[in-house]
């Protein structure tokens, strides 16, 4: 399905782990002309059967229009960006536009606008909320923040990504914005965790304690895409415990920055950092549920039970 709107620009696509892969082939999908570049080199090349071409350095990307970043962590953004080959390094080349979709820290993010803005490009940030199944469906949203002239400029792709965009303002904004997010994503997977325990061990299956949240006006889309993993015991990953408690100690250090007491989001950390000592490190972050089960004493088994995942195709 080609979009004429998304064909006036070359794009660029810096990481192609499993957010960034199927966030690139959905823009390759719609008609974008792509290019892309990832530090493990095999995980973009399938990207090619959709169109799409594969560099070996951030640096061959500097001649296009606009180049997204979707990386782990901020040492990485601050590394593809600005060190050995990096997408800004070449004299006198750059982006007009560059939109990092990372979830990093707001120094992180000013030092790479410094560093966008020293090589001539405007610099967007702009964090998601989802996953790759979100984004493949086209549910995903996203946050942004920066220059509103290049925000508008880049709005028909970062539209086409999924259902939702919000702009924010200037600066880091979408930075607090999304960390503030995954604070929620964290305190809330843990609460489910902890309620759906105490369901079951008085006796109420997983599914149908879980059909009833959902149906109730506390349900939610996460809720509601949570129930499988909750209810059959999937733990294939879509956010790993790890990624959780950076995301965590963002919010938690944004927090101690702005004298901001969270003692909620401070105890749901700890037991993310126990989560991870028993093991849990590149499993789904469902697997709460699993700690709280052991704590409670409850032996948990999938309940092989049909259940939807309320995601819906967006084409």
């Amino acid at each position: 399905m080609t979009d004429s709107t998304l064909t006036e620009h070359k794009l660029g696509w810096i990481g192609t782990g499993r957010m960034g892969f199927s966030m690139a082939a959905r823009l390759l999908k719609h008609g974008a002309a792509l290019a892309a570049y990832n530090r493990t080199r095999s995980k973009a090349e399938p990207l090619a059967a959709l169109g799409g071409e594969i560099v070996d350095r951030p640096v061959e990307l500097a001649g296009r229009d606009i180049v997204f970043t979707m990386v782990s962590a901020s040492p990485d953004l601050i590394q593809v960006l600005g060190g050995k080959d990096g997408l800004l390094t070449a004299k006198g080349k750059a982006p007009r536009i560059v939109i990092d979709c990372s979830t990093v820290s707001e120094e992180a993010s000013a030092e790479a606008r410094a560093l966008a803005e020293a090589a001539g490009a405007a610099f967007l940030a702009a964090p998601v909320s989802g996953n790759a199944k979100v984004v493949k469906v086209g549910r995903l949203s996203l946050v942004v923040s920066g220059p509103e002239a290049a925000y508008a400029e880049a709005a028909p792709y970062l539209a086409a990504l999924g259902e939702g965009v919000s702009y924010v303002g200037e600066g880091e904004r979408a930075r607090i914005v999304k960390i503030c997010h995954n604070v929620l994503l964290g305190v809330v997977a843990q609460s489910l965790a902890e309620i759906t325990v105490l369901a079951e061990k008085a006796g109420v299956r997983r599914h149908a304690f879980l059909d009833f949240v959902n149906k109730s006006v506390l349900g939610s889309t996460f809720t509601r895409y949570k129930t499988p993993a909750y209810v059959n015991l999937d733990m294939t990953p879509t956010f790993t415990p790890v990624l959780l408690r950076k995301d965590l100690d963002l919010g938690l250090a944004a927090a101690r920055k702005l004298d901001v007491p969270m003692p909620v989001t401070a105890t749901v950390r700890e037991v993310l950092q126990s989560l991870v000592g028993n093991g849990y490190v590149d499993c789904d972050f469902a697997a709460l549920l699993e700690l709280e089960a052991k704590g409670a004493g409850l032996a948990l088994k999938p309940e092989n039970v049909a259940i939807g995942d309320g995601l819906e195709s967006a084409g």
